[in-house]
């Protein structure tokens, strides 16, 4: 399929006029898993917070992305050992230990659970905790609610504005453009886009050659007979380990020119739906997410995979011969693009050696998990058994620019640090820090570059967050 090409140059626009919304303490730009932190955070430290986003709903990458489970946020053992009569479709290769993220995910997955929308973290499902992406919207919202908190869908921010020192985000709406603002601003967006409007430093991609890990669109199968697939990997040693794997079939399609997978092996998790499979098996490689003509080819190339391995799990693989496709994400999900320059840069030694630090706001275990950004090949490197690494503020803090605050994937690290971070529990713990940050700057009528560290960690602490006993409690 033909897409458009790229940009021949430039035109200048006409100026325009947009509708002002002011008098908000706290601006969360982005609803997915930071946003939704942040904004419950903000509010919970006492401000006024307007939250705006893109789609027609909650959730980001959970929801409009598909991706289904909340992937590792406790401690692990090596030991760890099988879990009985566990599911070939979860991790449970190791059962969860001790968790070390709390606040606004324990009141996000307390209420899944209850909802009927979410399997609690347990020996049965290991390191991850799957979800309904629709129970997973209506939480959101009634959490949102709940908080006190101002909400704005169907905005897209397109830029910035700077007045009194005080930051304007200029929003895209059906009715015209829309400016909000607000005496803090948190960057909610994934990609950096506030920050970037701003002129805040940002990275892109690994060092040497800029590439970023691989875009994926993930799907939704239903009609599993999952006894069979578990007959079928018992009965072939080594074909599945943990959630991924059947690399003998792949290569039986593949030499049979029915398969043409850029990633090296077939990746699904379970779901919390009786013969449903999340697929997250696509890899469309070189393709820049914060780009909208590379976008576009992704949509384009993300959908042509997975009809092809959709076919390949119906025609080769046991438990899939009635199996159909039941959902596929809105859009695909980006893994990384922007990588805000803070006034720290987390990276691999630092959470591999579990490092921490005077001033953590948040903490995770979730692994280096590196898609490679060239095709074939993922890399996975733990946090030392019992260990979680600490997040500092600084990571949250963009260099140079003020009245804004970065959450989510696009916070300050290094390219493999990203890998381990971009973990949707963490991005929550992010966000939850960074909207009592913006709090506590919009109270005090002070830069966000000079809220002190403690404050923020003792309202955390009020709110339930996990800081590892940094107050002896």
């Amino acid at each position: 399929m033909p897409v458009i090409g790229r940009a021949a140059g430039t035109v200048t626009l006409p100026a325009r006029t947009a509708r002002l919304v002011d008098g908000v303490d706290v601006l969360i730009v982005g609803g997915g898993a930071a946003g939704l932190g942040a904004a419950i955070g903000a509010a919970d430290a006492g401000a006024r917070v307007v939250l705006a986003e893109r789609h027609g709903f909650l959730g980001g990458t959970a929801t409009a992305s598909l991706m289904v489970t909340l992937s590792s946020y406790h401690t692990w053992s090596q030991e760890g050992g099988g879990a009985g009569g566990a599911s070939v479709l979860f991790p449970a290769d190791h059962g969860p230990g001790k968790p070390v993220i709390a606040g606004v995910l324990s009141k996000l997955v307390g209420r899944l659970v209850r909802r009927g929308g979410g399997i609690p973290p347990s020996r049965r499902t290991g390191y991850v905790t799957p979800f309904d992406p629709e129970v997973f919207k209506l939480v959101s919202l009634g959490m949102l609610e709940e908080a006190g908190v101002s909400i704005l869908l169907h905005a897209f921010a397109s830029g910035v504005i700077s007045d009194a020192g005080r930051w304007g985000v200029v929003f895209e709406t059906k009715s015209g453009p829309l400016v909000i603002r607000a005496d803090a601003v948190v960057d909610c967006t994934g990609d950096g886009d506030v920050a970037a409007y701003a002129g805040a430093p940002y990275e892109v991609g690994r060092e040497g050659d800029g590439l970023a890990e691989p875009i994926s669109l993930l799907f939704l199968m239903g009609g599993f007979r999952q006894s069979r697939f578990e007959n079928y990997v018992r009965s072939h040693p080594g074909e599945w380990s943990g959630v991924h794997g059947l690399w003998s079939l792949i290569a039986k399609a593949s030499s049979e020119g029915r398969l043409s997978l850029p990633r090296e092996d077939i990746l699904m998790f379970g779901t919390t739906r009786e013969g449903w499979v999340s697929v997250n098996s696509t890899r469309i490689v070189r393709r820049y997410g914060a780009d909208v003509l590379d976008l576009t080819a992704a949509e384009v190339e993300g959908r042509r995979q997975m009809a092809q391995i959709v076919s390949f799990l119906r025609d080769y693989v046991p438990g899939f011969e009635g199996a159909y496709l039941c959902q596929s994400g809105s859009e695909v999900g980006v893994r990384e693009t922007r990588r805000v320059v803070g006034r720290y840069k987390l990276t691999a030694e630092d959470i591999l050696h579990a490092r921490k630090f005077d001033d953590v706001i948040a903490r995770g275990t979730y692994p280096i998990d590196i898609h490679s950004p060239e095709g074939k090949g993922t890399t996975l490197i733990r946090v030392p058994p019992g260990e979680a690494y600490d997040i500092p503020l600084r990571c949250l803090l963009p260099a140079g620019v003020d009245g804004l605050v970065v959450a989510g994937r696009c916070i300050s690290g290094t390219h493999e640090a990203q890998a381990s971070y971009r973990a949707m529990p963490i991005c929550v713990a992010t966000g939850q820090a960074a909207g009592v940050c913006a709090a506590i700057a919009s109270r005090g009528r002070i830069s966000t570059q000079e809220v002190a560290a403690p404050a923020v960690q003792d309202e955390l602490l009020r709110q339930g967050a996990d800081l590892r006993n940094i107050r002896g409690r």
